[in-house]
């Protein structure tokens, strides 16, 4: 398998991936954050003012092709920031559920970061649906799931609750109701929620790995561990693994999840984000599997990927 995955020929710095089948084109999408590694600007101002970049594989997911970046997601004038879609096809709609914040803020902290919503019938035109009244005003890295009894439900992190995990449920994608706090152990961020080999999976990203978390019905959760918390020894793979998808088809389960290979964390942060070389980021892609009722990720696995059409 290629490695790194991907890198965005344009700002080098693609994120928080979400990769979804592409029914109209016939090929596979990734759909990133796209961060802007390469940009001049003051501190924190290269993580704002980015677009969703698109990457197209029509290969099963060996090799991907920069395409550009998602157009017409604007609510108001300026130049703004869209992080982390979630992207959920649902009775031949893609719903799309992105954290958006006004401007380009030159801070982390002290701006809203608000779920929008919109729809789709083709991951091209876009059409906005509603900005999501959720627990707070500082949600990021929406992921969707269907519930075995019927609707649906959204994970989320909630900044403004020690960036815990939070959960909404809604009958039709477009109203949510919020259930309240899921995960509460440590501070993190990026839940993603898939269905593999018998068992519920949560994966979130704690900056020092992907806790993993098990469940039977998707109320209850269960940590199990940690995956992509040792280095790997393929190019640009040698750090944590950072916010990941995971697509399962069958008995193959394929995370895709990005890395900071040149980022050194004895050095100051604020020298650390004046650093291209720091800020720079890369996709990878590796095979999960399940062992005696536990998630596992060897990221130097030597695997064949083969995406297969979807319906």
């Amino acid at each position: 398998m290629k490695a790194p995955l991907f890198r965005d020929p344009i700002y080098d710095g693609a994120a928080d991936p979400v990769v979804v089948w592409n029914r109209e084109a016939q090929e596979w999408w990734m759909i990133y954050t796209n961060r802007r590694a390469t940009a001049e600007g003051e501190r924190f101002a290269w993580v704002h003012g980015t677009d969703l970049g698109v990457a197209s594989s029509r290969d099963g997911g060996k090799s991907w092709l920069y395409r550009g970046t998602l157009q017409g997601l604007d609510i108001e004038w300026g130049r703004n920031t869209f992080w982390a879609p979630e992207i959920y096809w649902h009775e031949g709609i893609y719903h799309m559920y992105v954290s958006y914040i006004q401007g380009v803020p030159i801070s982390w902290a002290g701006h809203k970061r608000d779920l929008m919503h919109y729809t789709s019938l083709n991951l091209l035109d876009w059409t906005f649906c509603s900005k999501l009244e959720l627990s707070s005003d500082r949600i990021i890295d929406a992921c969707i799931h269907e519930l075995p009894g019927g609707g649906f439900r959204m994970w989320y992190k909630d900044e403004a609750d020690q960036s815990h995990t939070y959960a909404a449920d809604s009958k039709d994608l477009y109203q949510w109701e919020v259930v309240g706090p899921v995960l509460t152990e440590r501070p993190h961020e990026g839940p993603n929620v898939f269905l593999f080999k018998g068992y519920y999976w949560m994966i979130v990203d704690e900056w020092r790995g992907q806790g993993v978390f098990r469940s039977y019905d998707l109320d209850t959760w269960v940590r199990t561990g940690l995956i992509l918390d040792q280095p790997g020894t393929r190019e640009d793979d040698g750090t944590i693994g950072l916010h990941a998808d995971v697509v399962v088809q069958g008995e193959q389960a394929i995370i895709f999840y990005f890395t900071h290979p040149g980022r050194d964390e004895t050095v100051n942060q604020e020298d650390l984000e004046g650093r291209y070389e720091s800020r720079r980021s890369s996709i990878q892609a590796a095979r999960l599997d399940v062992v005696e009722g536990m998630l596992v990720c060897d990221r130097d696995e030597l695997f064949e990927m083969e995406l297969l059409p979807e319906e």
